[in-house]
């Protein structure tokens, strides 16, 4: 049944190159983003479950953005 939903489509076959190229982009652009980010927000972050809940409504307005 799909395969005759399929075939009355027509131009079916470039929906998996898009999906791929979609797939890819957004991928390398968060590789980019994650390799590019500032190494002191990251160790912020990282700390956050860790500090105490005051320090934790202190800090979040003035430190991550």
């Amino acid at each position: 049944m799909i395969r005759q939903i399929l075939t009355h489509i027509n131009d079916v076959e470039i929906y998996p190159v898009i999906s791929l190229l979609l797939f890819f982009s957004i991928f390398s652009i968060m590789l980019i983003k994650v390799i590019r980010m500032d190494k002191g927000k990251v160790h912020r972050a990282e700390m956050l479950p860790l500090e105490e809940d005051d320090a934790v409504s202190d800090n979040s307005n003035n430190e991550i953005k």
